[in-house]
């Protein structure tokens, strides 16, 4: 992995793939509850200047920490944009560290956040990290917002409609990369995966898809965040002698692929995902020409990359290695301050009423593309439809967007990868 320099204050003022391009509706029994008010937004005159305070759960540290930069980008763009429109709110932001459930840099980050009075946290990136601090947001009455969050057990949470995301579900993912593994010819399947929220689901959509599609999952082994060596689970993959073989998990990927390699696997057979699907480079000590992996998320403009690397320089840093979430990021900040100007309310209750309806879940309202654009929809007294730098959004009454896109992307020489689809 690249490693990140950080610079930045506490508080910062101011084909197989279309399947994911289409609506994707995600039922589920109970979850974020009701679809919120649906009375208009009060004329211009009866405003109150806002003020919407954030804290971000990011990973800044541990097994995800490469998604920490593109991810608190995109937030601090997002806080840029909205506070040089001038639209009668302000967003503040304080960054902090998530971690993951090994080192628990979130016991920290979480309680002092809610302390300071923030309404709403961004974060985590892990499924696994979230749930150890949701219950605790929830009870505080303050709205948690990932831009990452994949499992499946979130729609059905008991969050208060407090519990809010702009990643699709892994029951997309899934399907979409069961499909591509079958497509790329592979009969047979062998699967390692992380034993946490975000692996344990991933692993049963694949297998459910990957076998639906016609192929067989030989053989599916677990590990643990804090393991080490993966003697035993590499073993028993390789003697069921699968045609492919994905590999679900985070930054243990480059013990895990070399340690297959060993033992004669092919290079251009392995699969990953979201977590996993980064720019190895050097940080892959084998090669993994021709393999693949799939990453939520829609192609992003030339113009939206080159402002999230102006604002991460400007703070200090490199410039971006990966962009993994950080569109997905900008919009969940986008959406709140929307969402906080229709209710003219910094409440977080009254700002998660209205987090569906500025998503298009309501099905009424204009469609626009810059937070400027959708606010002056709602000053004059309108519904706004924000689709964003993350595509389309509209999310259901349990939180969850229906609509996603999935990348498909193919490793080169250098272990650096491009999109394909």
């Amino acid at each position: 992995m690249s490693v990140f320099t950080r610079s930045r204050k506490g508080t910062v003022l101011g084909g197989i793939a279309l399947a994911g391009a289409s609506a994707l509706v995600l039922a589920g029994c109970s979850g974020s509850g009701d679809a919120g008010n649906e009375t208009s937004a009060p004329p211009t005159d009866d405003r109150e200047e806002l003020t919407l305070s954030i804290g971000t759960v990011l990973p800044q540290t541990g097994a995800l920490a490469f998604l920490g930069p593109p991810e608190e980008a995109g937030v601090g763009l997002a806080m840029a944009d909205i506070n040089e429109a001038a639209k009668g709110i302000t967003v503040d932001v304080q960054f902090g560290d998530s971690g993951d459930p090994d080192n628990k840099a979130y016991e920290t980050t979480v309680p002092r956040l809610l302390d300071s009075g923030v309404q709403a946290l961004i974060g985590a990136a892990s499924s696994g990290v979230t749930k150890l601090f949701l219950d605790q947001a929830v009870s505080a009455g303050v709205i948690t917002f990932s831009p990452a969050n994949t499992s499946p057990d979130f729609t059905t949470w008991d969050d208060n409609n407090l519990y809010w995301r702009t990643a699709p579900s892994d029951l997309l993912q899934g399907e979409v990369l069961g499909n591509l593994i079958a497509e790329d010819g592979h009969q047979t399947l062998g699967i390692i995966y992380l034993n946490d929220a975000y692996g344990t689901g991933l692993e049963a959509a694949l297998t459910e898809n990957f076998e639906a599609a016609g192929g067989e999952v030989v053989e599916s082994q677990t590990y643990n965040a804090t393991d080490t060596t993966f003697d035993a689970q590499v073993s028993a993959v390789m003697a069921a002698n699968p045609d492919a073989i994905a590999v679900i998990g985070f930054v243990e990927t480059s013990t895990i692929v070399p340690a297959f390699v060993a033992q004669g696997f092919d290079g251009a057979n392995f699969y990953f995902v979201d977590g996993n699907t980064s720019q190895w480079g050097a940080d892959m000590p084998v090669s993994i020409e021709g393999s693949k992996g799939t990453q939520p998320g829609p192609v992003l403009e030339d113009d939206f990359i080159d402002r999230l690397n102006e604002w991460w320089t400007g703070e200090g840093n490199e410039e971006l290695a990966d962009l993994n979430y950080a569109a997905e990021s900008y919009d969940a900040v986008v959406l709140l301050a929307l969402a906080a100007l229709a209710a003219n309310s910094n409440d977080p209750a009254d700002i998660a009423g209205k987090l569906q309806e500025v998503s298009g879940g309501s099905g009424d309202g204009e469609k626009c593309t810059t937070f400027a654009e959708c606010a002056d929809i709602i000053l004059d007294g309108g519904t706004a439809d924000y689709d964003g730098a993350s595509g389309p959004i509209t999310f259901d009454e349990n939180g969850d967007p229906t609509q996603a896109s999935i990348g498909v992307f193919e490793y080169g020489a250098d272990n650096t990868h491009t999109r394909v689809n």
